[in-house]
């Protein structure tokens, strides 16, 4: 018979996953409590841009807002948000609550898998209470639990669903090794089988702890520089000549929702066992200052121009958090168009793959659906779209006024190249 999973979540991390599962040939529902979602998702169109609307229209994947839908499955798969609130701890309300919409349909000889990001501990102190406060089960007897971290990157080439080596965590080897089928089902990287749940747990959140600490060396050492007026590119590219230096990273914002956020799952449940990591938590807060640097960066910047900071009207290009994506929440960007507000500097956004309607709720400013550099004192560059590289510097000089600006914090265009055609230009 053919199994049966139910995707619960279906965002940027879940819609992939219920289509490759359906690719193949599970019997898949795709459950979501988001109406709107859901009637998009069933009209073929696909609201996070990652799948595309063909891939959606071409799948036999139903979705439902209906939770009775759950008892059908063999399998179901947890996909929700796991941010952190106003003081950087853990919210785990939606894993909650999806634990106890599961745990009201679900049917025995069920394995229900978390691959939210959550600290080491909490699938079993969160969930799976949950299921069973909602179910006639009990854990390990007539229903499972498991965890497997999602990895893919949205927007990356070669990064998807399948291209990633996937981790499964449980507790015994039967469960294990039955999620470990399930998952070889669609990822042609292989399977990373970890012991137990909790290593599981933890692997996820301290891959991107590494990635956020690296980068906040690299963002620490472009502050300096920039103290020291020395050019942090040209400073990087020299120590990389070395055999051991370990390149790769460059300045910029960190934005998203997993670097910036699960370091605070890691430090959360060290903290409750009695050790604060000091090291994990500087560097998360010389990222979050980067915002505010490149802000400062540019009203140095506008003030070396001759320009007068009030009468600046700046074109900031990408609003999304990283490139190829419209992924405008967690975006760091805004946290610079907010310090430079303080200035009293006009920005203006603009993003070739963020919703422009959505991105003036979120950001508070005007977005233009086109370009018109002649409209503009300075651009700073924000994301590093593919799109943006095909920009002219000569005819994007050349359509501005007189002095023009560029701030290039996301290290698009050439510095020497920009300066030659007559910007004031700038990197982190």
């Amino acid at each position: 018979m053919t199994e049966t999973v139910c995707v619960v979540g279906l965002g940027y991390v879940g819609l992939p996953l219920a289509i490759e599962f359906d690719a193949a040939g599970k019997s898949v529902i795709g459950y979501d409590v988001d109406p709107d979602k859901v009637d998009e998702l069933s009209e073929g169109i696909d609201p996070t841009g990652d799948v595309t609307d063909e891939g959606v229209e071409n799948s036999d994947v139903l979705f439902t807002t209906t939770p009775s839908h759950i008892w059908d499955a063999d399998y179901v798969i947890v996909t929700v948000p796991t941010p952190v609130d106003s003081m950087e701890n853990p919210d785990l309300q939606f894993v909650e609550s999806a634990g106890e919409t599961i745990g009201k349909h679900i049917s025995p000889g069920t394995t229900v898998v978390l691959e939210s990001t959550v600290y080491p501990g909490a699938t079993k102190s969160v969930l799976a209470p949950a299921l069973e406060s909602e179910s006639e089960y009990t854990i390990g007897d007539e229903i499972f639990v498991g965890y497997s971290p999602e990895r893919a990157s949205p927007g990356d080439t070669g990064r998807g669903v399948s291209d990633v080596v996937k981790v499964v965590g449980a507790d015994t080897e039967a469960v294990r090794e039955d999620l470990a089928d399930l998952y070889g089902s669609i990822v042609d990287a292989g399977i990373h089988r970890a012991p137990d749940i909790e290593t599981a747990e933890a692997s996820k959140v301290i891959e991107n702890v590494q990635r956020d600490m690296n980068i906040a060396l690299v963002n620490e050492l472009a502050i300096a520089c920039d103290h020291m007026g020395l050019t942090t590119k040209d400073v990087l590219e020299a120590a990389g000549t070395k055999w051991n230096f370990h390149d790769g990273y460059s300045p910029g914002f960190v934005g998203g929702h997993c670097i910036p956020v699960d370091p605070f799952y890691l430090t959360y449940r060290s903290k409750r066992e009695g050790f604060s990591p000091k090291l994990v938590l500087q560097g998360r807060e010389i990222n979050e200052y980067v915002p505010v640097h490149a802000a400062r960066k540019t009203v140095k910047t506008i003030n070396n121009a001759g320009q007068v900071l009030q009468d600046t009207r700046l074109l900031v290009l990408g609003l999304a958090y990283k490139p190829g994506v419209g992924d405008i929440r967690s975006s760091e960007v805004g946290s610079m168009i907010e310090k430079l507000a303080e200035f009293d500097i006009d920005c203006v956004g603009y993003d070739p793959h963020a919703d422009p309607e959505e991105s003036r709720d979120v950001f508070d400013i005007e977005v233009t659906e086109s370009v018109d550099l002649g409209a503009y004192d300075g651009v700073v560059v924000a994301t590093a779209h593919e799109e943006f590289t095909d920009y002219d510097l000569e005819t994007m000089a050349s359509e501005m006024d007189a002095d023009p600006v560029m701030v290039d914090v996301a290290d698009v265009f050439d510095a020497d190249e920009a300066t030659e055609q007559g910007f004031h230009y700038a990197q982190l």
